[in-house]
């Protein structure tokens, strides 16, 4: 599929596997993370079409709900942890937005 990125510094990140935008600085961090982000986005690149995306279980493809108009899609990053990719599902292809940090997302109360 065609993976098209909204920000550069997500684009950076995926190549290079690191960005100096400080939004992501967070991110760069943990390996661990950078590794699952590169991962996911590799295989959204493979598959033909977003629905392909439930045969990998470990990413927990979901669309999520009550997104208005343009209806967005999310993928675990890493097993056992909250960051999530959240993208746009299109025509053209899948354009990926941004990296959501939320510790309380499937119930995670810290």
């Amino acid at each position: 599929m065609e993976v098209f990125f909204s920000d550069y510094a997500l684009k950076e990140l995926y190549e290079l596997g690191k960005t100096k935008d400080s939004k992501y600085k967070f991110l760069c961090r943990n390996r661990k993370l950078v590794e699952g982000y590169q991962r996911a986005v590799s295989i959204m690149y493979d598959v033909e079409s977003t629905e392909a995306l439930k045969a990998f279980s470990f990413l927990r493809y979901e669309k999520l709900k009550y997104q208005g108009d343009s209806p967005k899609s999310s993928l675990r990053l890493v097993n056992g942890m909250v960051e999530r990719l959240i993208f746009t599902e299109s025509e053209e292809g899948i354009e990926v937005e941004l990296i959501k940090i939320d510790s309380t997302h499937y119930g995670n109360k810290k």
